[in-house]
């Protein structure tokens, strides 16, 4: 099958899904009070330390911020990952392996052109998970490469089966994005897949950039990440670099603040590429953000929240819609076949109970076949309380059945 989309699809790829939802509900009346389950935007309590870290820092907002970060900024983001990844402890370097970023969407849609630039080819590939995340295919389209799309089936546990991506894509590829665990999907990859990540990055000499902005968000156990993995393998980080971000860790999307940490020879090349061409980030949000990765009280109040919401969508959702719950972030992806697919369902919803959800064909790229993996989905984001949750999915069930 062909991984490839042609030019005059790009303008559909990178459109907003909810621009796209939008248009579909627009002139539809909501059949009660509005509840909104479509936008992955944390609805937890702003962490205490906010406001009086803003307030001691405001008089910052009047000189330039240096675009590779404050050091108690870059030292306590080595701190956390030394923290989070027991292996990395000490080896993380806040000098040479830590970028602070605009958010994780920033870097992951910048990071790209330094890494065209790393490694030329007549005609580079980005490899894309599908479903995926849109900022991965903005950053294809306006680097001129040729998107690859890797289909995430529900047989391989909704991650790119890494075993058939054929050698020669591989020789041309400059960046693999993977998200885990995944956004829509929820999917986690285990160790012995991160590290074939790694190796096919390693041999094929392309960048492995993991997006992992919802690792602090789970269950059972936290999941493995690709630093780590890497450095077990061989010691080195190199070829692969992790994005991560305090808006899902920490509830706060609107302070757009996040990271890139890995391969040291990358995040130079990257660096110098930001200090002309990206954003820095503000020194009071700076001054913020390392306080919030110095803490950890503030995320497991988070990830209590949301242990509640599946507790909540577990009970009610079991045996429907093939649910399943998911081991890392805070989304449901929902099959609405039975229904018409994900945008007849959205539409359903809306009109009849008022909760706003996201058609899953919006999330994904139509296969060479016509077929969209997300089609026949919704995605669900539980980010409320746990009492707007359960009203938003018992109205959810009592219009679907």
């Amino acid at each position: 099958m062909s991984p490839y989309v042609t030019p005059s699809a790009l303008d559909d790829l990178v459109r907003s899904p909810f621009a796209r939802l939008a248009n579909l509900l627009e002139g539809l009346a909501p059949g009660a009070r509005p509840i909104d389950l479509s936008l992955g935007e944390p609805k937890a309590l702003i962490p205490s330390f906010l406001g009086p870290t803003l307030q001691e820092h405001l008089g910052a907002f009047g000189r330039y911020p240096p675009i590779k970060g404050i050091a108690p900024l870059r030292n306590a983001i080595a701190d956390w990952i030394g923290r989070r990844y027991p292996i990395l402890k000490g080896k993380i370097d806040a000098e040479q392996h830590v970028l602070p970023l605009n958010g994780s969407r920033e870097g992951l849609f910048s990071a790209i052109f330094p890494a065209m630039a790393r490694k030329p080819a007549a005609d580079p590939v980005v490899l894309i998970p599908n479903p995926f995340y849109q900022a991965y295919a903005a950053a294809a389209a306006a680097s001129g490469a040729s998107p690859a799309f890797l289909r995430a089936r529900a047989e391989d546990g909704f991650l790119p089966s890494l075993d058939s991506i054929d050698e020669a894509l591989l020789a041309r590829t400059v960046a693999f994005y993977l998200c885990t665990p995944s956004n829509p999907q929820g999917a986690v990859a285990d160790r012995s897949y991160l590290a074939r990540a790694v190796a096919l990055a390693r041999r094929f000499d392309f960048l492995l950039f993991a997006d992992e902005c919802y690792s602090e968000i789970y269950d059972d156990g936290p999941p493995p990440g690709a630093l780590e993995t890497a450095f077990a393998e061989t010691g080195s980080l190199a070829n692969v670099a992790s994005f991560q971000s305090l808006s899902k860790r920490s509830g706060l999307p609107g302070l757009r603040s996040g990271f890139i940490a890995g391969d040291p020879a990358f995040i130079a090349a990257y660096g110098r590429f930001r200090n002309v061409a990206c954003p820095q980030v503000p020194l009071p949000v700076q001054q913020v953000s390392a306080k919030a990765w110095a803490d950890e009280p503030h995320v497991e109040e988070g990830r209590a929240l949301y242990r509640r919401n599946f507790a909540v969508a577990d009970e009610l959702l079991k045996g429907r819609y093939g649910y399943r719950h998911p081991r890392g972030s805070f989304f449901l992806w929902l099959n609405m076949a039975v229904f018409g697919g994900g945008e007849e369902a959205a539409k359903t919803l809306w009109k009849g109970c008022g909760v706003r959800v996201l058609p899953g064909t919006y999330l994904a790229q139509a296969e060479p076949d016509g077929l969209n993996p997300g089609t026949d989905y919704i995605r669900i984001a539980l980010v409320h309380d746990a009492d707007t949750t359960r009203e938003a999915l018992m109205r959810v069930v009592a219009i679907l059945g």
